[in-house]
């Protein structure tokens, strides 16, 4: 018996989703970023207004002062969904697991000299207090933000934020014992020189405005934060004083802010080409809440490198002052 096989060519009726064609204006092959991103937002058919806001939809674009009139432009040029967020993570995860075995078995830790591992110790631990302010935060830009392409990054940022809070808590258990997480806290909670950056992560908690807060949190203080403690301090100061285990331990960092920094430029400077009403607003969040986050960083930036945190946190805000004429937010 003879079996004839033959390949026969299946036409799609349609290239890609409807409500992604509505988007794109005809009905074409769409990337898989497109397909998770465009549409997704829920428009209609909801049962009720929030009990304890009623004045506003459970999704409204009233919520923010930012207008646009199409949320979707707020593309992330890293295209992630959350099948590439996981892919891309997973890969990292696995270079810091490399690290963090690699220094344990080297034993860089013991070859750290008592001060420097103090030092790290001291400006490190409180940390994981405002990585996990910025995952709240994060949590409720998407909560209360409007599209998809907005708050699906902003989730994603928010377990990002949760991911670097682990990875701080694993660092401090590898150079020292539980109870320096304990000091980490009753620092933050009582420490003079953490009272002030203490006092804007809970400023920034209650912020209603979700793009406010994503100014204030991913540009203003993140866009500070990053660059001074993990660019400055640890790469710079540390390192020379033979840190070279504390600089592998927090490699993701360096590299994550350098990542969704793209991120959020994008969004800022898409938002600002928007309208002149955007532009303004932005700029005036951007340097309120700038002001906010170098001052109370400052203490952070003494406490961590004494005479030259100064230095240090004046280049931090020069580079996010250049950061925001390139995306369009020049006074």
């Amino acid at each position: 018996m003879n079996i004839d096989l033959q390949a026969r060519e299946i036409t799609p009726l349609r290239q890609t989703l409807t409500r992604v064609a509505e988007h794109l204006g005809s009905d074409k092959p769409a990337s898989r970023y497109l397909e998770a991103t465009l549409g997704a937002q829920s428009t209609a058919n909801f049962h009720y207004r929030p009990t304890w806001e009623p004045q506003y939809a459970l999704f409204d674009t009233a919520r923010s002062a930012i207008k646009l009139q199409d949320w979707y432009v707020l593309k992330d040029p890293r295209q992630f969904y959350y099948a590439t967020w996981t892919m891309t993570r997973a890969r990292q995860q696995d270079t810091m697991e490399s690290n963090f075995q690699f220094v344990e078995s080297k034993g860089m830790v013991a070859a750290l000299s008592d001060a420097v591992r103090e030092q790290a110790l001291a400006v490190l631990m409180p940390l994981r207090h405002v990585a996990w302010g910025a995952n709240m935060n994060n949590a409720s830009i998407c909560a209360y933000g409007y599209g998809t392409a907005f708050t699906a990054p902003a989730m994603f940022h928010a377990m990002d934020n949760l991911g670097i809070a682990q990875y701080l808590t694993r660092l401090g258990l590898a150079l020292g014992d539980p109870e320096v997480l304990d000091a980490g806290k009753q620092a933050w909670l009582n420490a003079p020189e953490w009272q002030d950056l203490r006092r804007l992560v809970e400023d920034l908690l209650v912020v209603k405005d979700p793009f406010e807060l994503f100014v204030a949190q991913n540009l203003a203080l993140d866009g500070l934060l990053y660059p001074l403690v993990y660019g400055s301090f640890i790469d710079d100061h540390l390192t020379l004083k033979g840190a070279t285990a504390v600089a592998m331990l927090t490699a993701f960092m360096t590299d994550w802010h350098a990542e969704t920094a793209r991120w959020i430029d994008a969004v800022v400077k898409t938002a600002a080409a928007e309208s002149a009403e955007n532009r303004a607003l932005l700029v005036q969040w951007t340097a309120h809440w700038a002001d906010r986050a170098q001052a109370a960083l400052a203490p952070v930036a003494q406490q961590a490198m004494g005479e030259h945190g100064d230095a240090a946190l004046t280049e931090a805000r020069t580079a996010l002052d250049t950061r925001c004429r390139k995306a369009g937010l020049a006074a």
